[in-house]
């Protein structure tokens, strides 16, 4: 549809894909962790930047999946540089391991993608009793600065999915930097988070399950992922850090993100549909 092929001030259109995106990049020597890997809109970033030359950590809950994936990558790349760990972001301690284990293995980090996410389940708490789109998408305590403020204060909400993943992760970006290659923190996120609730992050009534709202629940932990990545371009900057954070949105993408809408997988249409977002 000519709607959608519309070039825009960067020469691409919503049809444009990755790989004419990154025509022409060499990324080479940088190392990428994507979370959410194992599928959709993470498999296709996964394996764009391992064709430009990217070292890609597929962060991944399902290591079966994870590693179907990476074979699929590696025989359409034979020169891919991929490996693939295991992170249940809905697990404090999945992703405390994961962490340890990245930052063990010695690996600098570039680029962390913060792709993995779930949409409109029905209300479930996560292992460590939290709901479990907030858990999985996102999860802080306090909105915006103070969101990140708690990363040091031990004695408060546990910290979960993306914002513990990024603080854990965030040194060894920082001496990475240092070698003067911006660094990059992407937190795929969705226009969702402008239909949140109506009082925006939900502190006092994050496992109120008769107030719950699945899709609401959603887009509070996508508003989570966007204020998170504003605090932390701004403390970036403000120190000086050769690292830039953004959040944005992917647009409407037939991926299995819509799992848990019986509504939508009830039209067989879907597919077509989203293919011309």
């Amino acid at each position: 549809m000519w709607l959608f092929s519309r070039k825009g001030a960067s020469g691409f259109s919503a049809s444009s894909t990755a790989e004419e995106v990154t025509q022409g990049i060499d990324g080479t020597g940088l190392t990428a962790v994507v979370t959410g890997a194992s599928s959709g809109i993470g498999t296709e970033t996964a394996r764009v930047l391992a064709l430009r030359g990217v070292h890609v950590v597929m962060a991944v809950k399902n290591m079966t999946t994870g590693r179907e994936v990476k074979e699929t990558i590696a025989k359409r790349n034979p020169n891919a540089k991929i490996d693939a760990m295991e992170l249940d972001l809905s697990s404090l301690a999945s992703v405390r391991k994961f962490a340890a284990d990245f930052i063990s293995s010695g690996l600098p980090l570039n680029i962390l993608i913060n792709n993995a996410g779930i949409m409109a389940t029905p209300f479930m708490l996560s292992k460590d009793g939290i709901e479990l789109q907030l858990a999985t998408n996102h999860v802080g305590k306090q909105e915006g600065k103070k969101m990140t403020e708690q990363c040091n204060e031990e004695n408060l909400f546990p910290l979960l999915g993306h914002f513990l993943l990024t603080h854990l992760l965030l040194e060894t970006m920082k001496k990475t930097a240092q070698g003067r290659t911006e660094g990059r923190i992407v937190n795929v996120s969705s226009r969702r988070h402008k239909f949140s609730y109506p009082e925006g992050i939900r502190f006092d009534k994050i496992n109120d399950q008769s107030g719950y709202n699945s899709l609401s629940a959603y887009g509070q932990s996508k508003l989570a992922n966007v204020l998170h990545a504003n605090e932390l371009a701004r403390r970036l900057k403000e120190d000086e850090v050769a690292i830039t954070a953004n959040s944005l949105h992917p647009g409407a993408i037939a991926t299995n993100l819509f799992r848990h809408s019986n509504l939508i997988n009830g039209i067989d249409l879907l597919p077509l549909f989203l293919s011309f977002f």
